[in-house]
């Protein structure tokens, strides 16, 4: 069983763990740098991104987590996630971990109110995926090594460069595993790589 955290400086960690869980994993929240030597693959959960992008750094995470990328372990970034991995965010000067080569647009769909959920067909995972969408990111621009695997209403939604996951949604707000279960595979795969 492989052991994937959540890093639990803001956001949904608890329901990404239990999702994780669901999907064969041993799942942990990371508050400490020292712990990613222990993990297999790391995910990034949504909130709100300046204010994660902040905590990072505050707490050593940046190198940290740039380096446990380097090193070929998944990183599977949810809504600010997204934006975290991204190498370009639209208005802004700095991105945060500049690991994922993409442009990414924040709050794209509008505030809170303009929340919604949708099933979405994802390339690589059989049923359709429900994804819940608050004040969500888009990706405007994919590098060419960046696989896209779902859109919405021509808006790109899910991306994947080699080892990284970046969703523009909430995957662990519903009781659908599914994506969870292709990032959990992902890290299997990384795995098996890198013995």
């Amino acid at each position: 069983m492989k052991k994937i955290g959540v890093l639990a400086l803001q956001g949904a960690v608890a329901e990404h763990i239990r999702s994780l869980e669901l999907a064969g994993a041993e799942a942990v929240p990371v508050k400490r740098v020292e712990q990613l030597d222990e993990l297999q693959g790391l995910v990034i959960p949504g909130g709100e991104s300046t204010t994660i992008g902040k905590l990072m750094r505050k707490y050593g995470f940046m190198d940290a987590v740039r380096q446990f990328s380097a090193e070929g372990k998944p990183l599977f970034g949810t809504c600010a996630g997204l934006i975290v991995l991204a190498n370009e965010i639209e208005g802004q000067e700095d991105a945060h971990l500049q690991v994922m080569d993409m442009t990414v647009a924040r709050n794209a769909f509008g505030r809170q109110r303009e929340s919604f959920e949708t099933d979405l067909e994802v390339k690589g995972i059989e049923e359709p995926v429900r994804a819940v969408f608050i004040r969500a990111p888009l990706i405007k621009r994919v590098g060419a090594g960046v696989d896209v695997l779902s859109t919405y209403k021509d808006e790109i939604v899910t991306a994947r460069q080699g080892n990284l996951l970046a969703v523009s949604f909430h995957p662990e707000l519903t009781d659908d595993y599914s994506l969870h279960a292709y990032f959990v595979q992902m890290v299997e795969e990384a795995s098996e790589r890198s013995v």
